[in-house]
């Protein structure tokens, strides 16, 4: 260990970078904890908290992490059971959430509880495509519609350059856009059990190579032309979709409103329309729900999925209908994106997390796990949703996060 201090006095001195340790060192294990102590010395403070974890960064650095000095703890909860019935999803799963907010599981494991005991809910993909938007530059117009327009008609040549850098990926479409002299093409694929942005932006950038080349008055400016739209709230998500585009739905029954959400049909559709419909248009929102994205970034976290992409994987609509004395309750998910192979799902407690709903890895055929995998994660978002608005309707909302959000019996 005497060894490792010469490090960090090299790193005090600025003889050396954060990211030199991995390769001065030949162990990524090490070099997190020389960075560790590094932090340590340099604040006065002891970090064991984040030196308690079970990552192993030799598998991490260079695909998942750099310059990592430990890891983070959230608390990981289960909401269930929750029956889904969708093409993909059969069953009642349990569902992993990962959060610190108080209420948070409580809730969704309420309204899990109430739509299990009406039958269960109902879930259906309706788009599958990751989306990646090369913007390009032309002289003039003329030549932006020509580049369009020779596009359509080399689709076969552009798709088989884009599907030459990947074994589950393919192009299933390219979408123009022209502004001026600007042409933004939205390729969009399908990328497997991948949430399969790489995957999209490796084949995109190789498809744009072909363009330029064999179109030849085309210049692409950047390879993401913020027309995909990643990690940006966007209403072309919303029309287009991005990911997966899916619906949950179910009909809460009287007896369940009453008994397990101490209300009634009317008066959840009502606080739904205030609240998800009209306050949303008033506020100019672009999507209209109560709270997708509680659901959604305690699902990505817990498996491992993309956080920033909790922005457009959040935003969709729920709807509801009186239908006697149930209730009908739906959501959209526009731009639902996640996988199960990749990325942050290889990490071992996210990839548990997946083994909970039955999902971890590849499915067979390809693809088939995401499309599970979306269905429930639709499926826990109707949950969260359906018993929020009954806590409101209700008058139960303060009552329950000053119970369990501060502890107060």
């Amino acid at each position: 260990m005497e060894d490792l201090d010469k490090y960090v006095e090299m790193l005090e001195k600025g003889e050396i970078s954060l990211s030199q340790l991995d390769k001065l060192l030949g162990n990524a294990n090490l070099a997190a904890l020389v960075r560790r102590r590094f932090l340590e010395k340099r604040t006065g403070k002891v970090f064991s908290a984040i030196a308690s974890t079970l990552l192993d960064f030799e598998e991490l650095v260079g695909r998942n992490i750099e310059n990592p000095i430990g890891a983070v703890q959230i608390p990981l909860g289960v909401a269930g059971p929750l029956k889904v019935e969708g093409d993909y999803a059969k069953g009642e799963y349990f569902v992993p959430l990962a959060t610190h907010e108080g209420a948070l599981v409580a809730s969704i494991n309420r309204g899990c509880k109430g739509i299990t005991l009406s039958g269960g809910a109902k879930a259906k993909v309706i788009k599958d495509g990751m989306a990646r938007a090369p913007v390009f530059e032309v002289p003039d117009i003329k030549t932006a519609y020509e580049l369009v327009e020779w596009v359509k008609e080399h689709f076969d040549e552009i798709k088989r350059e884009a599907e030459s850098t990947t074994r589950h990926g393919k192009l299933k479409e390219i979408q123009p856009f022209i502004l001026g002299n600007n042409v933004w093409l939205r390729f969009v694929y399908f990328t497997g059990d991948a949430m399969g942005m790489n995957m999209a932006t490796i084949a995109t950038d190789k498809a744009c190579e072909y363009i330029e080349k064999e179109f030849g008055k085309a210049k692409c400016l950047a390879l993401s032309g913020n027309m995909c739209v990643d990690k940006k709230p966007a209403h072309l998500n919303v029309l287009l979709g991005r990911g997966k585009t899916v619906v949950a739905e179910a009909v809460i029954k009287k007896e369940v409103l009453e008994k397990v959400f101490k209300t009634d049909a009317k008066t959840v559709h009502e606080v739904n329309l205030k609240k998800n419909l009209l306050g949303s248009a008033y506020a100019g929102s672009y999507s209209f729900n109560a709270h997708f994205a509680n659901i959604i970034a305690a699902i990505f976290l817990a498996t491992g999925q993309d956080a920033a992409q909790v922005v457009e994987s959040s935003m969709g609509f729920t709807h509801t209908e009186v239908r006697g004395e149930d209730l009908y309750i739906s959501v959209t998910l526009p731009s639902l994106e996640i996988g199960t192979v990749g990325g942050g799902t290889r990490l071992p407690t996210q990839r548990e997390a997946l083994e909970i709903l039955g999902v971890a890895g590849g499915g067979d055929p390809p693809g088939t796990n995401a499309l599970k995998f979306a269905e429930i994660v639709a499926s826990a978002v109707l949950a969260g949703e359906l018993n929020l608005l009954a806590a409101l309707a209700a008058r139960q909302l303060a009552k329950a996060h000053e119970r369990l959000g501060r502890g107060k019996k």
